[in-house]
């Protein structure tokens, strides 16, 4: 695994990379079968999610703060504000809306 921007980040990094594997594994799978209807998709990401922040969101919020620290002090903070500004990041395009397919039977006399 790679270091961390901060040697003191880097183990933080290492567990949350961990976590965030194993979670990523247990999810990529049943995703497919749950992407059936937008109501299962909906509720299978829902408890992905939370079984996410149960998991790893502790360890994801002390790596963050850790970063942004390190960011801090190697004076990075005014570089990536710029950065932001002229490269603003965008919301992702929607999905497009579900077609209901019907099948429509014709008999031919």
């Amino acid at each position: 695994m790679a270091h961390s921007l901060s040697p003191e980040c880097t183990p933080l990094k290492h567990e949350y990379d961990s976590c965030f594997n194993t979670w990523f594994q247990g999810y990529l799978e049943p995703a497919v079968a749950a992407s059936v209807d937008s109501e299962t998709r909906s509720a299978y990401s829902k408890q992905k999610a939370e079984e996410f922040e149960q998991k790893c969101g502790k360890i994801w919020g002390q790596y963050r703060e850790c970063v942004q620290k390190a960011v801090k002090e190697k004076g990075l903070g005014e570089l990536l504000e710029q950065a932001r500004e002229e490269n603003p990041l965008k919301e992702p395009p929607q999905p497009p809306p579900e077609v209901e397919i019907t099948q429509s039977s014709s008999s031919s006399t």
